[in-house]
């Protein structure tokens, strides 16, 4: 019998109609033949509405008794769905993140999962019970609960599948799977069949909020086949796997952005060895991440600039850390940007096909789309641009690489 590990968002469990209707979808797994784990997200808006109450009873609360309030979402939507499954007849039973145990690390709000117990899943499932299972939640060596961040069921859905040795992990949102962008925006964006592990990744992290980046980590590591599908309709979905399992693989796999971007210019750097590694340590010390960074040449004088960005949720915390250390770096004056967006395109294809960057350049130049700044991977090309062209570039971008869906 194979082991499937299937997880739900909170849309997927907004309410008790939504959850019998993942009830009658894990029923049917079940009764194909495979011994069935469910991980859950809480029901949506309800981490939020938890974190409201942590905040509005202190403002600094206490990071271990924040995730035992925020983590109880998730202990209320996997009692739920056992009580659907078990009202249709279908035996289940709940495991909560201490019970198994499923050992993370002790930084509470992000930890880290280390090991998952699973002898008593194995055990359950073995009769036919359906075993549910919190995400985003876990627990210490020293038995304090803990919480995996935002986005953290994904990650918890396939590490379980990686500590089962699942066939798949089947990961339900509300989308119909991973689109070469975003359809809103651009309305003949094509599902896609198939996607490495590197590109989803890629996707995950410059934007596309289909999959927490953590979880694609985590399935690349282990080898973990996942699907992405939709909890409202039915269809084959998107799966996520390696590139040996792709026989035909597309050039660009995906057009993705990112609105949370935030532009410095630090102004009147001395041009001179070290200068950049003093604007990058306050920055690093305050836990701050940079992403593209762009310095001008000196030529006739000894200064030169320094661009470079952060997310835009960081830009006074940048502020404050770099004016803190104004006279030791020696700069003139910061200026900073709000209004800019990152544009990403993603494909393995780029490994072995030359002429990708130029598409790129020369489809936004004909557009008028000045480029800010630029950042490439092995199989990335991301560039800074202002934010009101962003609609106009990832359409532009997605017809300039044949991504369009036929008519």
């Amino acid at each position: 019998m194979s082991t499937l590990v299937m997880k739900f968002g909170g849309t997927s469990m907004a309410g008790i109609e939504r959850i019998r209707a993942v009830a009658q979808r894990v029923a049917r797994a079940r009764a194909e033949g495979h011994a069935v784990a469910v991980v859950v997200s809480a029901m949506a808006g309800e981490t939020d509405r938890l974190v409201g109450l942590c905040r509005e009873a202190s403002p600094l609360a206490e990071p271990a008794e924040y995730d035992v309030v925020v983590s109880s979402g998730e202990q209320v939507t996997t009692g739920l769905l056992a009580i659907a499954l078990n009202a249709m007849g279908v035996p289940a039973r709940s495991f909560l993140g201490w019970q198994l145990p499923i050992r993370t690390s002790d930084t509470h709000g992000t930890a880290r999962i280390r090991a998952i117990g699973t002898d008593a899943l194995r055990h359950a499932m073995a009769s036919g019970t359906v075993a549910v299972v919190p995400g985003f939640q876990g627990v210490t060596a020293e038995g304090r609960v803990t919480t995996l961040g935002r986005g953290g069921s994904d990650t918890s859905a396939v590490a379980l599948a990686a500590a089962l040795r699942a066939q798949r992990c089947d990961i339900y949102t509300d989308v119909e799977g991973v689109f070469t962008t975003d359809p809103r925006i651009v309305p003949r964006a094509r599902r896609l069949a198939r996607i490495t592990y590197e590109e989803m990744l890629e996707l995950a992290s410059v934007g596309a909020k289909v999959l927490q980046t953590r979880s694609v980590e985590l399935a690349m590591k282990e080898r973990v086949p996942v699907r992405v599908l939709s909890s409202f309709t039915d269809g084959p979905g998107t799966l996520v796997t390696g590139e040996d399992e792709i026989v035909e693989q597309e050039l660009i796999a995906g057009v993705a952005y990112d609105r949370n971007e935030a532009k410095v210019t630090v102004v009147g750097v001395p041009d001179r060895p070290g200068v950049v590694a003093a604007i990058f340590a306050p920055l690093a010390e305050a836990h701050i991440n940079v992403d593209m960074i762009v310095q001008n040449v000196a030529h006739d004088r000894p200064i030169t600039d320094v661009t470079f960005t952060v997310p835009r949720t960081e830009l006074a915390r940048a502020r404050t850390a770099l004016e803190a250390h104004q006279a030791a770096i020696g700069f003139e004056r910061l200026l900073t940007d709000e209004k800019v967006v990152k544009v990403s395109v993603v494909g393995v294809g780029m490994r072995s096909h030359s002429g990708v960057a130029v598409t790129m350049f020369r489809a936004l130049a004909e557009r008028g789309i000045n480029i800010q700044a630029i950042t490439t991977s092995e199989i990335r090309i991301s560039v800074l641009i202002a934010e009101e062209y962003l609609e106009l570039a990832v359409r532009v971008l997605h017809s300039a690489y044949g991504l369009d869906a036929p008519q």
